[in-house]
């Protein structure tokens, strides 16, 4: 019997960085209706701060931490795997049984609490990621540079389909339906009308049960998302696979190697998105130029800037150190961070908690982020002192195993 693997600290680390930020992401979500989310401009002319605000997120977060997150899911998926096999179990029904219940999880999550949820569809790609888990890394880099090149035609399409959409409303004698088909469109890419934001506005300043409603009827769900953006998740979690087993993932490479890693990715990615950021100004953050930023220009520039930064993180890494400890203890309890920052920012900013939706500047929202960052950093390690797993990482595995798993005890003194 193969012994099951040890836990590989560089990535708790990395997943740890990518869960704070993605709250930094997701913010603007929270606080402001999901057309806001794209751009700075959607209610109005936005602030120098505010411009400020939106061009950092852009440059520096924006889909990098989501990209993380999608790496470190595959690199997990195949530690699973190979755990399974070492303690004697069925990899197939051990791997489905997770992902089924993290299905039910994001359900849960998205229309009981938040339309942004990115748990189910990580269910569902990860259940087709599957397929290639036992593939060499050479193919697991090839197949998943394809499901990129899938996706940059494929949003590349729907870019063609907005600018055709665009000319055809504003000719002489267009429908009434094709106007109203690309106000819609255009309402994606945050150029709402008034009535629209005032609308928006008001669902989310509602009750808990108005915005259930709101979200049974207008949420994205997993397979509207799997159909999307399935492409681009599949070809992280595969280079996550190609990562783990590379030894790219788990510190083993050279250091020059890394420094080559995150000086090349950091440095194309960065130098990209300022470029898209100030095209998306000059172009007044018009929903066609927009739409053309987020979806066609910048996907090619996500996987070299997620290497770059899973580099960094790795280069920068102080084991023992107060910050990194405090960080891979946060990414060791990714899953009931991620679902607390939901409660948290929900309470905060929907109208049955404190009400703060749209009432903050963009600028102002990232005073909401550092303090729950601190009190991830703050809860996430005595926790781990006293129990083994994070709440809903225990709840998670206790279901997937039909068996309640033990809870006390310290989490650094087991190493699964």
């Amino acid at each position: 019997m193969t012994p099951a693997p040890s836990r590989i600290a560089t990535l708790d680390l990395i997943r740890g960085v990518a869960v704070m930020g993605i709250l930094a992401a997701n913010i603007a979500a929270f606080g402001f209706p999901e057309f806001a989310y794209m751009t700075p401009a959607s209610m109005g002319r936005p602030s120098t701060p505010d411009l400020i605000a939106w061009v950092t997120t852009f440059i520096v977060i924006d889909g990098k931490m989501r990209g993380l997150f999608s790496f470190l899911f595959g690199a997990s998926m195949v530690l699973v795997l190979d755990r399974a096999e070492g303690n004697g179990n069925d990899p197939v029904t051990v791997h489905f049984t997770r992902m089924a219940w993290l299905f039910v999880f994001g359900i849960a999550h998205l229309y009981l609490l938040w339309w942004g949820d990115i748990l189910a569809h990580y269910a569902l790609v990860g259940a087709i990621a599957f397929m290639f888990a036992r593939l060499p890394v050479r193919w697991l880099i090839a197949v998943g540079l394809a499901c990129i090149a899938f996706q940059m035609v494929e949003l590349t399409t729907l870019v063609a389909y907005t600018f055709d959409l665009h000319a055809s409303a504003h000719r002489p004698g267009a429908t009434a339906r094709v106007i109203a088909n690309w106000q819609s469109l255009a309402e994606q890419f945050g150029q709402p009308s008034a009535a629209s934001v005032t609308r928006e506005l008001a669902i989310g300043r509602g009750g808990w049960r108005d915005l259930l409603a709101w979200r049974w009827a207008h949420a994205v769900g997993p397979i509207t998302s799997l159909m999307v953006n399935g492409p681009e998740t599949l070809g992280f979690m595969l280079f996550g696979m190609a990562g783990l087993r590379s030894g790219f993932l788990t510190g083993l490479w050279s250091r020059r190697r890394y420094t080559g890693t995150a000086v090349a990715g950091i440095g194309i990615g960065w130098l990209g998105y300022a470029a898209i950021a100030a095209f998306d100004i000059a172009h007044g953050f018009d929903a066609r130029y927009v739409g053309l930023s987020w979806l066609a220009l910048a996907t090619p520039l996500r996987p070299p800037t997620i290497m770059g930064y899973a580099a960094a993180i790795i280069l920068l890494a102080r084991p023992g150190g107060w910050l990194t400890t405090r960080i891979s203890t946060a990414g060791r309890m990714a899953f009931s961070n991620y679902l607390g920052t939901t409660l948290i920012c929900t309470t905060l900013f929907y109208g049955y908690g404190l009400g703060l939706y749209g009432n903050l500047s963009r600028a102002q929202l990232y005073l909401v982020v550092v303090p729950i960052w601190l009190l991830m950093l703050v809860w996430s390690k005595p926790w781990l002192d006293r129990f083994r797993y994070g709440p809903l990482e225990w709840l998670w595995r206790s279901l997937a195993q039909f068996a309640w798993q033990p809870m006390r005890g310290s989490a650094f003194a087991t190493s699964r």
